[in-house]
């Protein structure tokens, strides 16, 4: 392969900029720039909500117009999709009007071991037409009731992995143990920040994981021991290179959605900057295929 060691200076670089230009009045603009979508990419980029939760949905449909992102992992947060029926109609005809698609929700929490309660939450999902749930903290013990309901909707189910405090799934590795044997729908949304502070590999958690895999939580830190330390994507110690040659070889049909947690108040800097950089390593990789 080659030019490898200068297209990986050049894709870093390229986000260093970007990022360096995103500033107050620069952001908008430089938004407008990006590639109108991501479809010719191996790798599917999305938005998970949770990135604008101190916003509202029609402001959050306005940044994701900017940014020309169109797939959208959504979560009850502010009014962004509402559980009650009538307020979540009202958000899905917002996002169809704009032209965006929820292909996930979540974090979506299961904390009963209840049929009507287990229900509500796919139906919630069934009327979005969603076909991920990214599911937090169910207890082993559910899962038998949950993947009745995996079969009946046909929904995969999604176990998010919340790092070293989490008390049942620290790493993907403990998802992937406590469902084999079950339905092929039931497994992992990879939160790769968390991943990597639970001292796993994250590339290898990612081919271990294989038609498991169902939905990748993205974001970056400057520490693999700090939860605070999240960074843009690109500036800290994420391989995200490695990582998404692994989703390749794994043939990842999913998305990649970024969960920029830091500066809630005016993430867009971040997101942007993100956004650059991991478009830049996804159109490298499209590069070095042709090669």
């Amino acid at each position: 392969m080659k030019n490898t060691v200068s297209r990986r200076d050049f894709v870093r670089s390229s986000a260093l900029a970007a990022g360096a230009l995103a500033t107050s009045s620069d952001v908008f603009a430089l938004a407008q720039e990006r590639p109108s979508t991501d479809e010719a990419s191996a790798i599917r980029l999305g938005m998970a909500s949770y990135t604008f939760r101190n916003f509202s949905r029609a402001q959050m449909i306005g940044f994701l117009k900017q940014l020309k992102v169109f797939d959208l992992n959504a979560k009850d947060v502010k009014d962004h999709l509402p559980m009650d029926a009538q307020q979540e109609a009202a958000a899905l005809a917002d996002y169809t009007g704009a032209g965006i698609k929820l292909h996930a929700a979540g974090t979506i929490y299961f904390q009963k071991d209840e049929d009507a309660d287990i229900r509500s939450k796919f139906e919630y999902c069934k009327r979005a037409g969603i076909g991920v749930i990214v599911a937090g903290d169910p207890a082993v013990e559910t899962l038998p009731r949950i993947e009745k309901f995996v079969r009946e909707y046909d929904i995969r189910f999604a176990i998010h992995n919340h790092g070293p405090e989490d008390k049942l799934w620290h790493s993907p590795l403990d998802v992937l143990k406590a469902v084999k044997g079950m339905d092929p729908r039931i497994g992992c949304c990879i939160d790769v920040g968390h991943t990597v502070r639970a001292g796993t590999d994250v590339v290898q958690a990612i081919h271990e994981a294989g038609p498991r895999l169902h939905n990748v939580h993205m974001k970056d830190l400057a520490s693999s021991q700090d939860k605070e330390s999240q960074v843009a994507v690109g500036d800290g110690i994420m391989p995200v290179r490695k990582m998404f040659e692994a989703l390749i070889a794994v043939k990842y049909k999913g998305f990649v959605d970024l969960e920029y947690e830091i500066h809630p108040d005016d993430p867009m800097p971040g997101v942007i900057k993100s956004f650059a950089y991991m478009r830049g390593v996804a159109a490298s990789l499209g590069d070095a295929k042709q090669e």
